[in-house]
């Protein structure tokens, strides 16, 4: 492929991300204001309701509330590109700063769940397609698809009532206890959210590889391969898995705005203190800035995702190339 259509291809793909980040800023900027609620109250608290009308007009004067949305809407836009996303109504301070103080904790959570659900799903998979038919594969099917159906707030409070308040073994809330803790207390903390993290999205994930290793073993070389002796289960993970695994990584690039997502409620259930509490919030309160900042973030890690999904699809399938009109690479 030559160089310039390759750049041309890779302008129009960034091109099309910043008209979706742009798109999903207008909507959400519009909606968030036209939708019920007083700002005031995230920024005064109970105090706003005792605002008189000339202290109500002059707070909403200071934080830019009483102009057209088309003008806040275009001050923002000034602002965030000199990179100032306003400050925060519930927290009085940066957005920025308010988000950067959070995503610590959901890159943990969620980069742990992506990680484990990254290495046991190819595992189970291959796992249930080895012993396919038989009684472990019936268990798993049976259990796997009966979890994955079970919407994660109802999981999450499941685990609370089990582990929390029945059992009294691990914490119901936040991601530490009362005045700190060490490293023994964030994993604590950790494992009922990351458990229904990993519980909810694994089996789709394993049930995929499953099915791609089982394809793979109805293959010809699969049956020349038994036909030279060797057993089932060495052709299953050297050879159907080994095969698998291309479409398998392309897959969990889709699959992270969904274990974001599945993350988002999970902290809110367990009152995680994560971005997905802090979307929460900023939504409840009308803290416009700071979910403006929250939802173009979100936004552009699953745009992202999707553009590195199809990029590995196309370095590992040159059909998908071929599709494309890509070619060779430059």
């Amino acid at each position: 492929m030559k160089l310039g259509s390759w750049a041309v291809r890779t302008g129009k793909k960034l091109l099309a991300l910043l008209f979706s980040l742009l798109a999903l800023a207008t909507a959400v900027f519009y909606i968030s204001r036209l939708a019920p609620g007083d700002p005031l109250v995230a920024y005064y608290g109970q105090r706003a309701e005792r605002l008189t009308p000339d202290q109500r007009a002059q707070a909403e004067e200071r934080l830019g509330l009483n102009d057209p949305i088309w003008v806040q809407y275009a001050r923002w836009w000034e602002n965030a590109l000199q990179g100032d996303f306003g400050i925060s109504y519930k927290y009085k301070m940066d957005a920025a700063e308010v988000i950067a103080s959070r995503a610590g904790n959901t890159l943990v959570l969620g980069g742990a769940g992506f990680a484990l659900i990254f290495v046991l799903a190819p595992l189970l998979g291959a796992l249930c397609a080895w012993r396919e038919g038989g009684p472990l594969d019936r268990v798993l099917c049976r259990l796997g698809a009966a979890v994955s159906c079970i919407p994660e707030f109802w999981l999450s409070l499941v685990a609370i009532l089990v582990f929390s308040a029945a059992l009294g073994w691990l914490p119901s809330s936040g991601a530490y206890s009362v005045g700190g803790g060490g490293l023994g207390d964030r994993i604590a903390h950790l494992i009922l959210p990351l458990g229904v993290v990993v519980a909810g999205h694994l089996w789709y994930y394993a049930y995929m590889v499953r099915s791609r290793v089982l394809e793979e073993a109805r293959a010809d070389y699969v049956l020349l391969a038994k036909a030279k002796g060797l057993g089932r289960g060495r052709v299953l993970l050297r050879h159907c898995l080994r095969c698998a695994l291309p479409s398998y990584l392309s897959l969990m690039a889709v699959s992270v705005p969904h274990i974001l997502g599945g993350t988002y409620v999970v902290e809110m259930v367990f009152s995680y203190p994560g971005l997905g509490t802090l979307a929460y919030e900023s939504a409840r309160y009308q803290d416009y800035n700071l979910l403006m900042l929250l939802c173009i973030l979100s936004g552009g890690v699953v745009m992202c995702s999707g553009m590195a999904a199809q990029w590995i699809s196309g370095r590992l399938d040159p059909r998908v190339r071929a599709r494309d009109g890509e070619g060779a690479e430059p």
